[in-house]
């Protein structure tokens, strides 16, 4: 059963992961002080953060595309 739940895992963990982190920053924000004050600005922190660093990284060089595709003679038309 270990394997059955690693797509999922795979998929939704981080999402998850950072969905609760940013639910928790919101509601120590709107609820706590003090110490509250600290744990809202990493839990809405962290997600923009992350978010931003995924948005500006760089990308890999993408292959150039095939500038006159139809000239491969194996294809009849």
């Amino acid at each position: 059963m270990k394997n059955a739940s690693t797509p999922f895992r795979t998929l939704w963990g981080w999402p998850i992961v950072l969905g609760l982190l940013t639910a928790s920053g919101l509601a120590t924000a709107l609820i706590s002080d003090t110490w509250g004050d600290w744990w809202s600005w990493v839990g809405l922190g962290v997600p923009v953060a992350v978010m931003g660093w995924f948005t500006w990284r760089p990308t890999p060089a993408a292959a150039p595309a095939d500038p006159n595709p139809g000239d491969d003679p194996a294809t009849p038309f």
